[in-house]
């Protein structure tokens, strides 16, 4: 499938992701479009990394099974499909299901390490980062963690100050400089959407 095109999204915790891509799929039809999400290639938390509190980190790229997903990236390129237990943020109440994905023009991997992995970056076609001030992304995060992941506050707020921030600053933001479309999810970004969107060729 020599004409697949691999489309990098990231940003940190709380800066849209999700709305951008749900927007996108709202545009593309979904027979052409495979999305990747690092999420679901978590290592077990048996093996991740404890921090000197003995906090597990979930905020390191060793955190993530690197190999697998860029397996996968590769399967998809190849024109063969995927199949994977989605992640449950361990949430003992959230059954994962086995989930499959289908070859595509456009492979979007999105995730807060896609350009650290220099295997994913080379590969890349567009670079997307989404982007919005620290303080509101917290807000957004503690919301999300408290209401979707049962996450008391205490905890998302350690976390994000031993974890999430200390990764975004050594893992993403060195990137951004290098990104093709640099978007500040605090304003409409449908104008943003349509721009990538076009830029694909629909």
């Amino acid at each position: 499938m020599s004409e697949v095109k691999i489309i990098g999204i990231s940003g940190g915790s709380g800066s849209g992701k999700t709305t951008f891509l749900s927007g996108l799929k709202e545009r593309i039809p979904s027979e052409h479009l495979a999305l990747v999400s690092q999420d679901n290639y978590y290592r077990p938390q048996i093996e991740q990394h404890r921090d000197e509190n003995g906090w597990v980190n979930y905020d390191l790229p060793t955190g993530i099974e690197k190999e697998r997903l860029i397996h996968d990236m590769n399967q998809l390129l190849n024109g063969n499909a995927i199949e994977f237990l989605e992640y449950n943020f361990n949430n003992p109440a959230w059954e994962p299901q086995k989930m499959s994905i289908q070859p595509a023009p456009i492979v979007v991997m999105e995730g807060l390490f896609v350009f650290h992995y220099n295997e994913i970056f080379e590969k890349l076609h567009h670079k997307i980062y989404l982007d919005a001030p620290v303080d509101l992304r917290l807000e957004r995060r503690i919301s999300r963690d408290l209401g979707q992941r049962g996450y008391p506050e205490h905890e998302v707020r350690y976390q994000w100050d031993n974890h999430v921030r200390p990764a975004e600053i050594e893992y993403l933001e060195p990137f951004i400089d290098r990104c093709d479309l640099i978007i500040d999810s605090t304003k409409p970004i449908e104008s943003e959407i349509d721009r990538l969107v076009k830029l694909l060729g629909y």
